[in-house]
Parts: C-alpha cells; sequence; structure tokens
C-alpha cells in the first residue's frame, strides 16, 4: 500500500514538473534546459546572483507579510484543534450567517413591497423610528440588529468571564424556556448529588453519551461551557471489557471552599435571564405648539406590512359606517383586541403645565405605571404626586396591570399632565408661580414642532 502512494506522489510530480525536470534522488530540485551544457550553469548562477544582488531587499511590510502567508500556507496542511468554546463560536457565526442572510431576504421582500406603497419624506415623522438599547454595550440597535448584536456580545463575554458568559448564554441563545428549564434542572441534580457525596467519584462523572445528557442538556447552547467554567474537564475513560475509550465530562476533587463557590455558580444559573434589548425612549421635549396631536409615525410603530398599511386607509370609512351600526359588546371587544393587536409600539407625548411637550417611544403592551415612571424621571422634582388625563378626559392610575394599548393610547396620543390637589394648593400659596418642571439635560436639547 505504501509503494502504491509513492507511485501515485510520482506520477504526480512528474505531470507537474514540466519538461528538462529531474526527478532522480540526487538532483531533484534541478533543471535541466535542452542545448545548454552543464559548464554554463556556473554563469547563469553568477548572472542571477548579481541581478539578485542588485535587487533591494524587502522591507519590514513585506517581510511580516511573507511570514503571515507561510504562516497561512502551513496552517492549510494542518488541521486546528477546536476546543469547546471554538466549535460552540463557530457555530455560533454560522447561526448569525445565516441568520443575517435571512434578514436581508426578508428585508428585501419588504422592500419590493414598501415600492408600490407612496413613501414619506424620513424628516417629516414625528420620530425617527424605533430603536434599542443593547445592556451589554449601550449601543443604540435597530430592530434587525438587536438579536445579532446581543448573540456576539456574549461571545466576547468569554474573554472577561466564562461562568457570566455560559449563563447568559444558557439563557438568551436558546428560545425555549421549558428545555433550558429542563436541562438547568438535570444540571442541578449533577452539582446537588457532587456536593452531598464530595468524595464520591461517580457522581463527578457525566457520561456524554449519556441519554439524559443527549437529549436533554447537550442540545442547550452553554450548557458544556458552563459545565466547563465549573471545572468540568473532558476526558476518554476505558470502557469497562472493551479495547475502547468514551468521553466522559470529569470534575476534579474539589476543596470544601471550590464546592461552596459551585454552589453559588449554580444559584446565579437558575436565577439568569435572557438578555434583552431594552427599547429607547428617545425622549424629547418640544416648546408649545398648536400641532401636538398631529403624529406621522413610522412603519416600525405597525405591525403590518406596507401593503396592509396602504389597505387601513380604506378601512376607516368602513368602521365609521361599522359605528352607525348596532353592535353587541362581544363585537365590539372583538373590534377592540383586533386593533390594539396591529401596533407593536407607542408614541406618547405628554403637555405639562408651562405648555411644553414630553415625548417617548413605548410598547404597546407597557403597563400604564411604565409611562408614569417615564415623566417622573423627567421632572426635575419627580416625588411629588401628578396625574395625566387621557383624550377625552380619562384619568390614568398609575397602575401596573392596565396596558396602554387598553387605554386607547396606542398607535399615538397626546396627554395632559396635571399636579395633584395639594400640590397645586402650594403652587397657588406661592402665588400660582412653579419652578422648572423639567430636568435642564433635557431642556437643552428642546426643539420647535414642525
Amino acid at each position: 500500500m505504501k509503494k502504491f502512494f509513492e507511485d501515485i506522489k510520482k506520477d504526480i510530480k512528474f505531470k507537474s514538473a514540466g519538461p528538462g525536470k529531474k526527478l532522480t534522488e540526487d538532483s531533484r530540485n534541478e533543471l535541466v534546459t535542452p542545448g545548454v551544457s552543464c559548464s554554463s550553469r556556473p554563469e547563469a548562477s553568477q548572472a542571477a546572483q548579481s541581478k539578485g544582488a542588485s535587487r533591494k531587499a524587502p522591507n519590514k511590510g513585506a517581510q511580516m507579510a511573507g511570514a503571515a502567508a507561510l504562516a497561512r500556507i502551513e496552517q492549510q496542511h494542518r488541521p486546528k484543534v477546536q476546543t469547546s468554546q471554538d466549535a460552540i463560536r463557530n457555530q455560533v457565526k454560522r447561526e448569525l450567517e445565516a441568520e443575517a442572510a435571512a434578514i436581508a431576504a426578508s428585508q428585501k421582500n419588504t422592500d419590493v413591497e414598501a415600492s408600490r406603497v407612496p413613501q414619506k419624506d424620513p424628516s417629516c415623522f414625528s420620530v425617527a423610528g424605533v430603536f434599542f438599547i443593547c445592556p451589554l454595550t449601550g449601543k443604540i440597535l435597530t430592530k434587525t440588529e438587536r438579536e445579532m448584536h446581543i448573540k456576539e456580545a456574549i461571545l466576547m463575554r468569554f474573554s472577561e468571564d466564562v461562568m457570566e458568559a455560559s449563563i447568559m448564554m444558557i439563557h438568551t441563545f436558546n428560545k425555549d424556556k421549558e428545555k433550558v428549564k429542563a436541562a438547568i434542572d438535570i444540571i442541578s441534580k449533577y452539582i446537588e448529588n457532587i456536593c452531598k457525596n464530595p468524595t464520591e467519584e461517580k457522581y463527578r462523572k457525566i457520561k456524554l453519551s449519556n441519554k439524559v445528557f443527549q437529549e436533554k442538556v447537550s442540545v442547550i447552547e452553554g450548557s458544556r461551557e458552563y459545565l466547563q467554567a465549573l471545572g468540568f474537564e473532558s476526558t476518554a475513560l476505558p470502557v469497562d471489557g472493551e479495547d475502547r475509550t468514551e468521553e466522559y465530562l470529569v470534575l476534579p476533587p474539589q476543596e470544601p471552599d471550590a464546592l461552596e463557590q459551585i454552589k453559588v455558580d449554580l444559584e446565579l444559573l437558575q436565577k439568569g435571564e435572557p438578555i434583552r434589548a431594552k427599547l429607547d425612549r428617545q425622549p424629547q421635549v418640544f416648546r408649545p405648539s398648536q400641532n401636538a396631536t398631529n403624529f406621522e409615525l413610522p412603519p416600525d410603530f405597525y405591525n403590518l406590512t406596507p401593503e396592509e398599511l396602504k389597505k387601513e386607509m380604506q378601512l376607516k370609512n368602513e368602521i365609521v359606517e361599522r359605528n352607525a351600526m348596532l353592535r353587541t359588546k362581544a363585537m365590539r371587544e372583538k373590534d377592540e383586541q383586533r386593533e390594539r393587536r396591529k401596533y407593536n409600539y407607542a408614541l406618547l407625548r405628554v403637555r405639562l403645565p408651562d405648555g411644553n411637550i414630553l415625548q417617548g417611544t413605548f410598547l404597546a403592551w407597557e403597563k400604564v405605571t411604565a409611562l408614569y415612571q417615564f415623566v417622573r424621571d423627567s421632572l426635575e422634582n419627580g416625588w411629588q404626586p401628578f396625574e395625566l388625563v387621557a383624550p377625552g378626559g380619562q384619568k390614568l392610575k398609575d397602575d401596573d396591570t392596565l396596558a396602554l394599548n387598553e387605554c386607547n393610547l396606542a398607535p399615538a396620543a397626546l396627554l395632559i399632565f396635571s399636579w395633584d390637589a395639594a400640590v397645586l394648593s402650594d403652587i397657588a400659596a406661592a402665588g400660582g408661580k412653579t419652578a422648572v418642571l423639567l430636568k435642564a439635560a433635557l431642556l437643552e436639547n428642546i426643539k420647535s414642532m414642525s
């Protein structure tokens, strides 16, 4: 067999050598040019050396580039030994690339649909769009960027804190919460057995081919990284009575202090939460304006395709006719629920006693208490009680059970701010004068409403 492969190699070398190439063992690298005697070679060699001597030596950059090229060529013939983290990074990279391709294809389809709908100048919108903030990097992201950016940020976290990154990975990369919980329950059982029986070697070994591990734990992205962060090591152990080995994750014997730390790390895993981008409120203050009730919202605010948005205008005429009809309560509630599902976000404005208008972006299903907190955080004296009045004169309670869309505040609404009665009494006693309402940082960027 060895001779067979040697003959194949010689045959390939012979075909690729070209005319005048010797394949003898003594002079494989020797070129023979027809019609030129061997005695003339020293002259040719000297001429070549003379020509080479006149050539400038390669600069440092060229040397570095050459070294890098040689390294790349060498790596092509040496398979890279991948660690578990390398494998998961490569897998996630492939997933991110696939997601990016899917998003690009979806965006292309959306752009085609949008091209059939009359487009508005972006400058006429009441807000530039919907944006999110990555809690790990603080970067402002669009809807299509957020998930991919967070995954990349978590992977970068491995270089700083493997334990924290693996916990984030488990809770964020895996969408099925029930499967995540099942995997965490099994890992918890592993750790509890080790802590109860620290000297028992069998509890410190996890067979990777075990059916429960395969079906419940290994399918969860980040689970192996977490176990390795605890101290488990990949080890090939001999199989009893057989001439082969099997892969295990083995935890070396642990000191009492190390076992206590493992318990802490397990609690962190059990209490972990997915990393999600937070909605950017985009707080903005406007000077007093009669146009406060005029809203021009970008398509991001709607849970509709561009084509559906076009049809929405046609449906408004039907709604007017439907309202004139006698309908049951159930029919009205069904229509209201359908209406609420159209909107993902709500652009809310609050007219303050001094006439200025405070604007912020919210999720349509956020609770009313989130709106109150936004206004409170914007006030110079947020501790003072106040009320918000919705369109139609409805007073909104600071309620954590009622959603904004249930109060008909989506996709946009103007609310009126009023102080609590006790505060109004204090203002009247002060001669009707009030201090500056909003924080200075917001007033620095005040704009006029177009």
